[in-house]
Formats: C-alpha cells, structure tokens, sequence
C-alpha cells in the first residue's frame, strides 16, 4: 500500500524539490504540502504520524462504545513536519449501520479537509456562517469548540468545520445520518498529548474514506 506523495487538494501528482524549486509542486495547484502514502491502521503508523505532527492529531478519546481507529494520514514533509493530518474512525452509527468519522486538522490553505469533504478549497472559511450560532460543539483539547455545519457538502456525508488551537478542524461523517454523532458533544484528544494511551488505541480494517 505504501506509494507516492500525492497533492492533498487533489490526490495527482507531485514533483519533490529539486534544482528549480524547494518546494513539492502539484502542475494543477502548485505549491503544496505532499500528503503522504496511506498505510495500514497501526498503532505504530498513528505514533509516526503523531511524532511528526506540527498540527493537532484529533481523536473521539474514549472512543465511542463499538469504535474503532481505521485509518491515519498526514501532509507534510520531513523538512516541514506534518501540516495536516486525518484520523478516520468507523463504529456502529447512532440511527443504525455504520458510521464512519474522519477527523482532519490543518493548516490554512493546506486542502486536505476541502477536499475530504468534497467542496472546492482549501478552507472551510467561504462555507460555514460564522456570524450565527455553531450547529454542534465539541470538546477539543479540553476547551469548548464550536463547529459549523458546512454548505455545499455532498448529500452523502455530514460536514462540520471550525477552529481549533489556531488551526482548522473538519469533523466529516458518513453516511449523512451519522451527523447525529456530533450533537453528543463530542470529546476529542489531541494525540500529541495523549503519551502512552496511545498504545491503547483499538484498530480496525483501513477505512477507503482515508484514500478517497
């Protein structure tokens, strides 16, 4: 499974640095942080990318009855550290099913959470009505999070965005009806934070969400 960096606003090709830039480059969206090859849910791959992480690693901590940890990815390379990264989880969803939960935070500009959730990027900024009430909130970090229901998404998928430490977070669900999984006020742990518990982590089968 292991493969090529890839755009993370596209998924198409990339060029690393070299003699005419030192910077990957993607020929449709230029500069871009590559994101890199998907492998198998592990708790090993979930530590790398925690280790090489400059952005928040956000998870449902505990995990919800039934849940588990089906996938990781991050953008970045190893001179600039992870920009972005994704955590998908799958569990029984809340009217029945499965639901499946993919977790992205990033920086501004960096694509990875637009293109998740399939509207045009990078950021969730033009999509969601920061002037009203938050439609869900969560508890990220510790500190309460208030998330917007994103406009525009595709029928079959929830999306909510917002801010949190500084950064974006997409909280992205499928199908649509497992939304409801956010009006729970979610708890979410940043696992850069979480030390040894994340050996405790339970792993499923890797989710085709995360390689969309």
């Amino acid at each position: 499974m292991r493969g090529e960096p890839s755009c993370p606003k596209c998924g198409g090709r990339v060029r690393a640095p070299g003699l005419f830039s030192d910077s990957w480059q993607c020929d449709v969206h230029g500069t871009v942080h590559p994101l890199q090859p998907v492998i198998p849910p592990s708790v090993e791959a979930l530590g790398v990318v925690v280790k090489r992480a400059q952005v928040p690693v956000w998870m449902p901590w505990p995990l919800p009855l039934g849940w588990l940890f089906t996938g990781v990815a991050t953008a970045g390379d190893d001179r600039t550290g992870g920009r972005a990264t994704a955590v998908a989880c799958s569990g029984p969803g809340p009217v029945g099913g499965m639901g499946e939960l993919l977790l992205v935070a990033e920086e501004l500009g960096v694509g990875l959470g637009a293109r998740y959730a399939g509207v045009p990027g990078p950021d969730p900024g033009p999509y969601i009505a920061v002037d009203r009430s938050p439609h869900v909130k969560v508890h990220a970090a510790g500190r309460p999070t208030p998330l917007w229901h994103v406009e525009s998404a595709p029928p079959n998928r929830a999306v909510f965005a917002g801010e949190a430490r500084g950064l974006w977070l997409w909280a992205i669900l499928w199908p649509e009806q497992s939304g409801l999984l956010m009006y729970d006020e979610l708890v979410l742990t940043d696992l850069r934070d979480a030390g040894a518990e994340v050996e405790l982590v339970p792993c499923g089968a890797l989710t085709p969400r995360i390689l969309s």
